[in-house]
């Protein structure tokens, strides 16, 4: 999720020429906005979820989830796709996708649900555990802090998924809980590349793991 700077170690900024036209422009690491943009908006929402803010102002997340969750991640993932990160195209696009289909099912979709809308909730859930348990096997190759990030997101989804199924408030908010420590490490991964990429050097440790 982090682009080259965490799956292929730390990548050194070079020196790029104005424009793509020389055939040696490289773009910016497109990792620490995705991360960014995910961090934000897992926050927002898990403020809400660990009911440590009034569920009645939950529709502020919509916007944000749509535009910068969303829009933005998923522009994120298609420059990893041009960086050549496999890793970081399938999740920024992955998680961009969620927040935009979390947004429509807000705004659209949830009115329409009929029998018990937490079951139906519960299934979106343990689809989106699924998938990010296989991610964190993958960033297994990667580094701490992103294996970090995807563990704690794999928990997040399984605590929110018994929670909706089973009408279990308490375990929605233990998930809102780990939700925000996974906003938390995500952030961190995504400063660690900026600073990384202004002072030319690796500044915050992000433990890459050795391939073997």
């Amino acid at each position: 999720m982090e682009a080259a700077t965490i799956e292929r170690g730390r990548r050194e900024d070079v020196a790029r020429p104005a424009g793509p036209g020389s055939g040696t422009w490289r773009p910016a690491d497109p990792g620490p906005l995705g991360l960014a943009a995910f961090a934000m908006t897992t926050f927002v929402l898990s403020m809400f979820n660990s009911n440590l803010v009034n569920a009645k102002g939950l529709p502020v997340v919509l916007g944000l989830a749509l535009i910068y969750g969303g829009v933005v991640q998923l522009l994120a993932g298609m420059w990893e796709f041009r960086a050549g990160n496999t890793f970081g195209a399938v999740a920024f696009c992955s998680y961009g996708a969620f927040w935009i289909s979390f947004w429509a099912l807000q705004a659209f979709y949830a009115k329409d649900i009929t029998g018990n809308a937490g079951h139906a909730v519960g299934v979106y859930l343990w689809a989106w555990a699924i998938f990010t348990t296989y991610m964190a096997v993958a960033a297994l190759r990667t580094s701490g802090a992103l294996l970090a990030v995807f563990v704690l997101l794999a928990a997040t989804f399984v605590l929110l998924a018994i929670g909706a199924s089973g009408a279990h408030e308490s375990v929605t908010h233990w998930g809102g809980y780990l939700g925000l420590a996974t906003a938390a490490v995500a952030w961190y991964a995504s400063f660690a590349a900026v600073l990384s990429s202004t002072f030319g050097r690796s500044v915050l440790p992000v433990l890459p793991l050795a391939r073997r």
